[in-house]
């Protein structure tokens, strides 16, 4: 079994077979009512729908719902282990990705100036910098995407030498402000111009002595790196 996860959407695959939000809100209407019936009905959806869509799920996932024949709606239905199991690996991955959608990035704008398989190098107002790309091309006009939880904040005074990290992109600059939340830190970093969104523990911050107008250094790597055709 795959995850697939997009700005807004995630899904379970299996084979050709995707476990989506309105599946997943199937089977907790099936828990909660007891009978597919009475679940499809809540959904505004129809019972042999829902009931053909079971059967394709089952396919892929296996037995997700023990339905006992009889009764007025056709028998009471209740989730198997399988089934909870889905729903909470499904539930676990919307909200890894509900938690990567906050994430603030810092978008970079530049040109193609080299291409090396997946990695390219992109030449932007802060230096050159390596990242994946989505099929760029040299010479190509494009962003250059950080996540603010991609960014390693190093303290000037005790910089490594660029060879001991694989974090290849490096840049220096200057705190600007700084966020504090209950235990993470939003630090801005003003790079050349362009101000960088950083995120560190508040032990961190300690550690650092981040305060605003104190020098740093930044280092990512080019993995964590996203480089995209422009589309303003």
């Amino acid at each position: 079994m795959t995850e697939t996860r997009g700005r807004g959407e995630a899904a379970l695959v299996e084979g050709d077979v995707e476990f989506d939000a309105r599946d997943a809100a199937l089977l907790r209407a099936i828990a909660q009512a007891g009978s597919v019936a009475r679940a499809a009905s809540e959904l505004d959806r129809s019972r042999a729908r829902a009931l053909t869509r079971i059967e394709a799920l089952e396919a892929a996932f296996g037995s997700l719902v023990r339905r006992q024949r009889g009764g007025r709606d056709g028998g009471g239905s209740r989730l198997t282990e399988t089934a909870r199991d889905l729903l909470n690996r499904y539930e676990r991955l919307r909200a890894a990705l509900d938690a990567t959608a906050q994430v603030p990035e810092t978008v970079l704008y530049g040109d193609v100036t080299s291409v090396d398989g997946e990695l390219a190098l992109v030449e932007t107002q802060v230096g050159t910098v390596r990242g994946l790309h989505d099929g760029s091309e040299r010479g190509q006009r494009v962003q250059v995407r950080i996540g603010a939880d991609a960014i390693t904040v190093l303290d000037n005074a005790a910089e490594p030498d660029p060879d001991a990290t694989s974090a290849r992109n490096r840049v220096s600059g200057e705190v600007v402000g700084i966020d504090r939340g209950e235990t993470v830190v939003t630090a801005h970093i003003e790079v050349g111009g362009t101000t960088f969104e950083t995120l560190v523990t508040s032990d961190s911050e300690q550690r650092l002595g981040l305060r605003e107008g104190c020098q740093v250094t930044l280092t990512w790597k080019a993995t964590a790196t996203r480089i995209v055709g422009d589309r303003e």
